[in-house]
C-alpha cells in the first residue's frame, strides 16, 4: 500500500501559506458557501445522513467513484485521488429519526456548514410528528420541494423474519403491546411518510428500502398503490426500480428499491405524459443512469470501484490519529456464521449491515483461518475486522465525517457500536448524489420555473 494519506491524517496549518491541494480541498469541504434559492428537502428516517449528504453534494470522495466521461461537471475540485463533488442545489431543512446517536453524528457533520443543524434534526417518531401536525401544530417547514425517506427495512429484509406489513415492532422501536399489527407498526411506517407528503405537498418524493421488499409477496405493488393515494391521489408514482450501488461508484454489494412520486399539478404537460408512459432510458426517466460496470453494460461506463481503492491511504489502527480508524470489533473469528469472512480487496465488499460484534466482516484473516491477502500476512499485519472508518469508506462517507463522538451540543455520545449501526443503516453518499444530480439536471424538464 502506498504512502498517500487519508483526508483525516493531513493536518491543516492555517498559518502556512503553501497549503497542499488536499488541505485546500478539506477547507472547502468544511466552509461551503450556500448558493441562494436552493430547493428545500425534508428528510425522513434520516439516520446519520448518507442520503442527505448525497442530496446536498459538496462532499469529498474518491475520484474513481465519479464517471468524469459521463459527468465532467460533477467535480468541483480535483485533487487527483480525492475530489470534492459539486453542490446539487438542494438543502436539507428538516431531518428526523428515532435514534439520538444518529442525530449526534448528523449534527456533528452538518453543523460545520449550517449553524442551525441541531434545530433542523428532530429525534421523534414520524407517527408522533404527523399526529402533532394534524392536531394543528406547526411541525414541518413550508415550501418543501422534495421529501426523501428510507422507511425501516428490517421487516422486509431477507436477513430478518420478513414479517413485512405484519411487523410486531412499534413505530418507536419498541414491541407492540397488542396482538394484531396496526398502521403504527414498524412495517407500515411508509404510510406515515405518505401522510407527510400529503401535509407538505412536495413536487417530488423519494422512498428507499431493501431489495428484499420486491420479493415479499406483492409488497412493492401495495406500497406503490398506497403512495399514489397521497394528497387525495395528487401524485404519479412510477414503477419502483432496484438500483445496485456498485453500478454508481460504491465499492459494495448493496441493492435498494427506489420509489418516486411526482406532484401532478406541478408537472409540465409533456412531463406528465412522459411519466405516465415512462420508458427506461427516456430523458424524463428520474432513475440515474449507471456510471460503473459492476452489473451494468455500456461503452462509457467506468470500471467498478473495489475495496482496495476505498482503503487507499488508511493507516493501521495503531498508527493513525483518526479515532474512527482505531476502533473495530474485537469479536473472535468463528469457522461459520455471518461476518466471519475476509473482504476481497480486488472486488466489492458485502453489504455493510447495521450490526456489531461478530457480524462485521474481517479486513483480513490470518493464513490459518483462510486469509488470502498474502502480502499483508507476510508483513505480519494482524487479523482484524473492518474498522469504523473502513465501513464508512465503503459507504462513501467523507473522511471529515466523525462517528465516534463525546456528548456535546445537548446530544448523546456515539460509541463504536453505535457507529457501526448508523453507518450500516445509511444510504451510500455517492448513490444519493447520483439520485440527486439526476433530479437537479431534470428539474426544469419536469416543472415550470
Amino acid at each position: 500500500m502506498n504512502e498517500q494519506l487519508s483526508i483525516f491524517d493531513i493536518k491543516i496549518n492555517t498559518e502556512n501559506k503553501d497549503k497542499s491541494q488536499m488541505e485546500v480541498l478539506i477547507d472547502m469541504s468544511v466552509n461551503v458557501d450556500s448558493p441562494k434559492n436552493k430547493r428545500r428537502v425534508l428528510s425522513l428516517f434520516s439516520g446519520c445522513g448518507g442520503m442527505d449528504i448525497g442530496f446536498e453534494g459538496g462532499f469529498t470522495c474518491m475520484k474513481r467513484s465519479i464517471n468524469t466521461k459521463l459527468h465532467p461537471n460533477w467535480i468541483a475540485e480535483d485533487n487527483g485521488y480525492w475530489v470534492k463533488v459539486a453542490e446539487t442545489g438542494f438543502e436539507t431543512v428538516f431531518a428526523n429519526d428515532i435514534r439520538p446517536d444518529a442525530k449526534a453524528a448528523w449534527v456533528s457533520y452538518f453543523g460545520k456548514k449550517n449553524n442551525k443543524a441541531n434545530e433542523i434534526y428532530h429525534v421523534e417518531s414520524i407517527v408522533d410528528l404527523v399526529k402533532r401536525a394534524k392536531a394543528g401544530e406547526k411541525v414541518f417547514p413550508d415550501n418543501i420541494d422534495i421529501v426523501t425517506g428510507g422507511f425501516p427495512c428490517q421487516d422486509f429484509s431477507v436477513a430478518g423474519k420478513r414479517k413485512g406489513f405484519n411487523s410486531d415492532k412499534s413505530h418507536d422501536g419498541g414491541k407492540l403491546e397488542i396482538g394484531e399489527p396496526t398502521v403504527e407498526s414498524r412495517g407500515q411506517l411508509y404510510m406515515w411518510m405518505r401522510e407527510v407528503v400529503s401535509l407538505v405537498k412536495p413536487s417530488i418524493f423519494i422512498a428507499e428500502n431493501v431489495k428484499g421488499l420486491t420479493t415479499l409477496e406483492d409488497a412493492k405493488e401495495v406500497i406503490e398503490h398506497d403512495f399514489a393515494d397521497a394528497a387525495d391521489g395528487g401524485y404519479i408514482v412510477i414503477p419502483a426500480r432496484v438500483l445496485h450501488a456498485a453500478n454508481y461508484g460504491v465499492p459494495q454489494s448493496r441493492e435498494r428499491v427506489i420509489f418516486y412520486g411526482f406532484k401532478r399539478k406541478a408537472l409540465k404537460t409533456e412531463a406528465l405524459d412522459a411519466l405516465l408512459n415512462l420508458k427506461t432510458g427516456s430523458k424524463y426517466d428520474p432513475y440515474p443512469q449507471p456510471t460503473h460496470n459492476y452489473s451494468a453494460e455500456g461503452d462509457d461506463l467506468s470500471a467498478y470501484v473495489v475495496c482496495k481503492e476505498a482503503f487507499e491511504g488508511l493507516k493501521e489502527p495503531d498508527e493513525t490519529e483518526d479515532i474512527a480508524q482505531t476502533k473495530y470489533s474485537k469479536a473472535k473469528y468463528l469457522p461459520h456464521g455471518q461476518g466471519n469472512i475476509e473482504v476481497k480487496l480486488d472486488s466489492i465488499s458485502p453489504t455493510i449491515r447495521s450490526e456489531h460484534h461478530g457480524n462485521i466482516e474481517f479486513r483480513r484473516l490470518s493464513k490459518e483461518n483462510g486469509g488470502n491477502n498474502v502480502e499483508e500476512i507476510e508483513n505480519e499485519l494482524e487479523q482484524r475486522r473492518l474498522t469504523i472508518r473502513e465501513c464508512a469508506r465503503i459507504q462513501t462517507f467523507p473522511d471529515d465525517y466523525q462517528f465516534i463522538l463525546p456528548k456535546m451540543n445537548g446530544n448523546v455520545s456515539v460509541s463504536a457500536s453505535d457507529a457501526y449501526k448508523i453507518i450500516g443503516n445509511a444510504v451510500p453518499c455517492v448513490l444519493g448524489y447520483n439520485i440527486a444530480m439526476r433530479l437537479a439536471e431534470n428539474w426544469d424538464r419536469y416543472f415550470e420555473k
